[in-house]
């Protein structure tokens, strides 16, 4: 307080004397002078009656004043003086004041221009106040001058000090960092005016919290000061910053805050055991999965740094063991991994490893960050019941079981140190339970009644086995009995029973796709096997087994004939894989039919014999067509033959050996064994005609002579070696005729034909009485063939018959 009055008088006295500003002196105050000239320029006033226009100087002396914050005197406080040039201490000028504060905060002495401040003022409050002054003439009221502006400035003393806004702060720092590491930066501000003195220049220091940390003076930065601090030996530090105005001299105002810096944990120590050995007990019929003991390795850090994982180390006796990791408690929980057998293995010894999860590698130069213990586990004796080899059964029996057989069995062992016998029985629940029996001895299990599939397909029964020295132990298990169905019935070819083959069929060809059916249970996972009977040969068609319960018809030979046979018996033999193994033989129809050259069927109907009735247009026509080409022929040759001499059919021997007849059929198989039977050579009736039809224009007489009566029987290989000889005879004399090798020879034909024979080579052997006239009834094409036939009746002369006979 002896301060601030202090300063208030000195800066009462610089006003007083004049320092700070030229008030009373205004004739001296060249400022205010020009300022006043700038403010008059061109404008004329009259003082006390002067007449005409003239120039007046302006007198203004101040630019602006200054006054004293928070001044605590019992007098009004002096601020300046207003006075004009021309004021000549008369009386006869008037001041006033307008603008902020005046009347209320400043006044003015009318007659001298002094002005006052009424009250003390806060430049934290307000900083400065504008206002307006204005000369007048004291009995006019005229102005003497226009009215100028000016300002009253608030003097800044130190009256404030510095304060943190925000605190108390709280930072953090990583533990063992170096020394100078950063922490945080504080500020403090101070509400003085920056700008006059030293009221608003703050200092930093730090009051409390050395030799730790340190602060900057200037900028507030907090850094620590030593080096490696450990947050296990202390974790929270409080700093005192203190800051001080006047750049830190005596005097200056101060404020402080508080500063909570904490150490944060780093991964600086590894996990250690508290016990080298740890010693455990279990017992034997603890089941797989449960908790054997825990172990706990201690981490002096925390959070994540303070994670621990737990493993078992290879080797040893720790398979039969694992360990997981309990989050929350920081253990290792050591489980059960297998079966323990006290009377195989008393005990197991192992070693647990803990290892830091999260590792710094700031500091593995402090060595491994883990540690290891030995576990053993000792191995509890206990009573069990006896333990079946399977968890459960299943039995699978036929419903035609005779009663009393063995259909299974069952086997429970003890495995205590004991061994004690194990007996037998089941658990009636139901009644249909009485229809097993158990050896109580054996365990085999048995039937006791005839089994029904149709009342009841399968039984679930409860085996039991008990120890003998103590009935108390005891163990279930279920034994599942499925009653089979009996295959009964032979499965059956599928429809449909027939079907049709191409004529233009080829070789491997599938015609037909066959299936199966079958009246026994369950009809899902049946499967039936195709064949051909093994007794029957079939060279026209084979069955093939696709292998999935279908299969196929399938061609051996390329073509089929409708003329020659229409249908095709196939028996196919299917058999399925039920018990016992039932099979059934079933028969497949196979009609040949005329196809498309795609395969499309064309038509089925056999083509009618020619009879003289029942014959279709299409056949008609057919015969009409053949019977014309053949007559056309026949007349050309005819007429050839008039015109021209006798030609040789081959002009020498080697020609004739050349000669090769190719024939553009294809081979019919067993059909050409039928067509050269050599039974025909021993037909009695057909080798006389042959000789006479030989005989009559020929030079060779025969040197046999073949009696009519004389039976033909197996053993007449004369006659025949005989009939065979003279044709050759016949054949090597005549220059108009084949060699013999390649001679087809018409023995007989047409035996036993309701037609009678159609070949031309018996055509002039018929009898010349007979009469065509019979064609006219089958229509009006036919009396043309009946007409021709009538005409060509006489005889021709007899060399062009007996030609034409042996080129035919």
């Amino acid at each position: 307080m002896i301060t601030r009055n202090g300063l208030l008088l000195v800066f009462w006295f610089l006003l007083d004397k004049g320092f700070l500003a030229p008030l009373h002196s205004p004739p001296q105050s060249r400022i205010g002078r020009e300022h006043h000239l700038r403010g008059m320029a061109g404008l004329g006033l009259r003082r006390h009656g002067a007449s005409g226009v003239q120039r007046v100087k302006r007198g203004w002396v101040w630019n602006q004043f200054f006054v004293l914050e928070e001044y605590m005197g019992s007098e009004p406080q002096y601020v300046g003086k207003l006075h004009t040039d021309l004021d000549r201490d008369d009386s006869e000028v008037k001041y006033t004041l307008s603008g902020e504060g005046a009347g209320t905060i400043f006044t003015i002495d009318q007659t001298t221009g002094d002005i006052h401040a009424l009250m003390g003022l806060d430049r934290e409050e307000k900083s400065y106040y504008t206002l307006r002054a204005q000369a007048m003439d004291m009995h006019t009221g005229r102005p003497l001058e226009p009215e100028s502006e000016f300002i009253i400035k608030v003097q800044d003393i130190n009256d404030n000090e510095p304060k943190f806004l925000e605190g108390p702060y709280t930072a953090s720092v990583p533990e063992m960092s170096p020394g100078g590491t950063f922490v945080m930066q504080v500020t403090a501000t101070d509400t003085d005016d920056p700008t006059y003195g030293n009221s608003a220049r703050i200092v930093y220091s730090i009051l409390h919290g050395q030799p730790y940390f340190s602060v900057d003076s200037k900028t507030g930065v907090i850094r620590t000061a030593l080096p490696n601090m450990d947050r296990e030996m202390k974790e929270l530090y409080q700093v005192l910053i203190q800051a001080k105005d006047m750049g830190g001299q005596l005097g200056g105002l101060a404020g402080t805050t508080t500063i909570n810096v904490t150490l944060s944990d780093v991964n600086d120590n590894p996990p250690r055991f508290s016990k080298s050995i740890l010693h455990l007990r279990v017992p034997e019929s603890s089941s797989v999965g449960s908790a054997v003991g825990k172990v706990r390795a201690h981490d002096l850090d925390s959070g994540k740094n303070a994670e621990v994982e737990y493993s078992i180390v290879p080797g040893d006796e720790g398979n039969m063991f694992d360990i997981t990791y309990n989050g929350h408690s920081q253990e290792g929980i050591i489980v059960l991994r297998k079966h323990l057998d006290y009377e195989n293995k008393r005990s197991y010894t192992f070693k647990v490893e803990a290892s830091n999860a999260h590792l710094d590698p700031r500091f593995l130069h402090l060595g491994p960050f883990k540690d290891t213990t030995t576990v053993k586990v000792n191995v509890l004796d206990v009573n069990e019941p006896p333990v079946f080899t399977k968890t459960s059964y299943t039995i699978d029996v036929y419903e035609d079981t005779p009663v009393g057989t063995i259909i299974g069995s069952v086997t429970a062992q003890d495995l205590d140190a004991s061994s004690s016998a194990v007996r037998y029985s089941i658990e009636w629940k139901r009644p249909v339970d009485s229809c097993f029996d158990i050896d109580t001895v054996e365990g085999t299990i048995s039937t006791n009644e005839m089994l029904d599939r149709e009342s009841n397909r399968q039984h679930n029964i409860s085996v039991v086995a008990t120890k003998v020295n103590n009935p108390l132990l005891s163990n279930k298990v279920t034994v599942t009995v499925n009653v089979l169905d009996v295959n009964e019935f032979p499965p059956e070819l599928a429809v449909p029973f027939d079907t049709f083959v191409c004529e233009n069929a080829e070789v491997g060809q599938v015609i037909q796709t066959i299936s199966a059916t079958d009246k026994d249970l369950p009809a899902v996972g049946q499967r039936f096997f195709f064949k051909s009977p093994r007794e029957i040969r079939n060279r026209n068609f084979t069955v093939r087994d696709f292998g999935n319960n279908t299969a196929g018809i399938v061609t051996k030979r390329v073509g089929f004939q409708r003329r020659v046979q229409e249908y095709y018996v196939i028996p196919v033999v299917v058999e399925d894989n039920g018990y016992p193994a039932q099979s059934s033989t079933g028969t497949l129809t196979v009609r040949v039919c005329a196809c498309v050259t795609e395969g499309s069927l064309l038509s089925c109907t056999a083509e009618a014999v020619f009879l003289p009735m029942g014959l279709s247009t299409w056949a008609v026509m057919a015969i009409l067509l053949c019977m014309v080409i053949l007559l056309a022929i026949f007349a050309l040759y005819v007429g050839l033959r008039r015109q021209k001499k006798r030609e040789t059919l081959m002009s020498s021997k080697e020609d004739i050996r050349d000669n090769v007849i190719h024939y553009d059929d294809e081979g019919g198989g067993e059909e050409d064994t039928h067509a050269f039977d050599m039974g025909t050579l021993r037909n009695t009736k057909a080798i006389k005609e042959k000789m006479l039809r030989r005989g009559t224009g020929s030079e060779v007489t025969a040197q046999t002579e073949i009696n009519e009566s004389t039976p033909t029987t197996e053993g007449s290989a004369d006659i025949i070696r005989d009939y065979i000889h003279q044709r050759l005879q016949e054949n090597h004399l005549g220059f108009s005729a084949p060699p013999y090798d390649s001679l087809v020879t018409y023995a007989y034909e047409g035996d036993g034909s309701v037609g009678e024979s159609l070949s031309s080579i018996e055509s002039w052997m018929a009898d010349g009485g007979e009469d065509f006239k019979y064609l006219s009834e089958w229509g009006p094409p036919f009396k043309t063939v009946a007409g021709i036939l009538d005409k060509d009746k006489t005889d021709p002369p007899v060399a062009e018959v007996e030609e034409s006979r042996e080129y035919l």
